[in-house]
């Protein structure tokens, strides 16, 4: 062809826009053919292959002709295909407009759910408010009548005074004029009345207020004030209840679980049961059937029945034989824990332990047990006080030498009966409560 010349590698030749060109690469390279393409002043080479594409890219292997039929036929629709790619598109409009229109009925249910909720919380409060105020008016109609009963009996003893008041007054008048009439000389008519001394009677002392009672009084509100704070506390946590069973399967052989799996006995006497794997076969612990692996849950165990107990927490990789520290609720790295040893009540965790105060009125005889999974946090306790006993956090705690940023494995409830102090008797009971019944008086066996 005219304008179509043959040229190698190191060759230098000029071209004219529009031009053909064939170019080998070395003696036995491709024989590749070129157009010359002037664009934004500049003129370059382009092979003629990627004409092909429409692209104006280099493609490295020629398409094959199924690609480039399936290429056309993508940018040529058909109007049966057009046609049905538009009702896709406006069923898929009509669905997204249900979508969003679902969801603003949800949120505007959510508004008025809430406003119901609130509702039924001010009824409820407002009851608790009306109770409290008619107990109130009680107390004080109470007082108001005592005052009254008491102000009566002073009215009658303070009517006989006023009667010896107006007896001595008058004997008083008559004996100035028996005076007057001495003194003059005149006849004696009157006489003074022969009026004894009157005493205050002993029981006058004992018209008063009753002072005994009112102090009575005081105190029990004092309690009541105390039980109503604790309890109040307890209500956020309880929304957080977490229903804990004994998983059988842990207890070591002294232990014998009772009820419905809440309750733990310690007996002297081992049972005949194999051994199970993951028996603690040394330590006398069990662990609770569920597992804490998200959000907050709280629980509590009554030990009034214990005289050396431990309650906590821990890992499922907890070891269960021997009596290592690894198998220790809080001598290890795995376990938490609130124990009470030799009268003694302290924390524990990877062997390390703080002391922990009561309320000031002797030892917990319940243990509340709460957690934050997410958060790495952990909080124990005395559930007849609200009174924090111990708090695991993840904040940096010297004393524990670790910081706890999140928990990495499940939570397991852990529950331990300890070796008393020489003289004391063996702890016999431990039970897990159902903090959503009313306390019940247990008597410990």
């Amino acid at each position: 062809m005219a304008d179509k010349d043959l040229i190698t590698d190191d060759q230098r030749l000029e071209v004219s826009p529009g031009s053909l060109l064939s170019v080998q690469s070395g003696a036995l390279g491709p024989l590749v053919e070129y157009q010359a393409v002037l664009h934004d002043g500049t003129l370059s080479l382009v092979p003629l292959d990627s004409h092909a594409t429409g692209e104006g890219v280099v493609q490295p292997y020629p398409r094959s002709p199924k690609l480039l039929r399936k290429v056309a036929a993508s940018r040529n629709l058909s109007e049966e295909q057009l046609s049905r790619r538009l009702e896709e598109l406006q069923s898929e409009r009509t669905r997204t407009k249900a979508h969003i229109q679902s969801l603003k009925k949800r949120k505007a249910d959510l508004s008025r759910s809430t406003e119901v909720m609130k509702h039924q919380v001010r009824e409820r409060v407002e009851g608790m408010r009306a109770a409290l105020q008619r107990d109130q008016q009680a107390m004080m109609d109470s007082l108001e009548l005592d005052r009254i009963e008491t102000s009566a009996r002073l009215d009658h003893v303070l009517k006989g005074w006023d009667q010896h008041l107006g007896q001595v007054q008058r004997s008083i008048t008559t004996t100035q004029k028996s005076l007057g009439q001495t003194r003059t000389g005149g006849d004696k008519q009157n006489h003074p009345d022969d009026l004894s001394h009157k005493k205050p009677d002993a029981s006058e002392a004992e018209i008063r207020l009753n002072e005994e009672r009112f102090e009575k009084l005081l105190k029990t509100l004092r309690s009541f004030h105390k039980d109503l704070k604790a309890q109040l506390q307890r209500k956020t946590l309880l929304l957080d209840s977490f229903p804990v069973m004994m998983d059988r399967q842990t207890c070591h052989s002294k232990i014998t679980v009772t009820g419905e799996g809440r309750g733990m006995c310690f007996s002297d006497f081992a049972q005949s049961s194999p051994e199970h794997p993951l028996q603690f076969d040394k330590v006398c612990c069990a662990l609770g059937s569920v597992a804490v692996t998200t959000g907050q849950r709280y629980w509590e165990a009554d030990v009034r029945c214990c005289s050396a107990w431990a309650v906590g927490v821990a890992y499922g990789c907890l070891d269960r034989k021997g009596r290592d520290k690894g198998a220790k609720l809080g001598r290890n790295r795995n376990s938490w824990c609130v124990e009470l040893r030799h009268g003694r009540l302290s924390a524990w965790h990877n062997d390390r332990h703080v002391s922990c105060s009561a309320s000031g009125r002797g030892v917990p005889g319940r243990v509340g047990v709460w957690v934050h999974y997410e958060k790495g946090k952990l909080a124990f306790y005395d559930a007849e006080t609200m009174k924090v006993l111990q708090e695991f956090s993840a904040a940096l705690t010297t004393v524990f030498d670790r910081v706890h940023h999140q928990f990495t494995e499940p939570l397991y409830p852990a529950f331990c009966f300890l070796r008393p102090s020489e003289g004391q008797v063996w702890p016999s009971h431990m039970e897990i409560r159902d903090i959503n019944t009313p306390i019940a008086i247990h008597k410990c066996q």
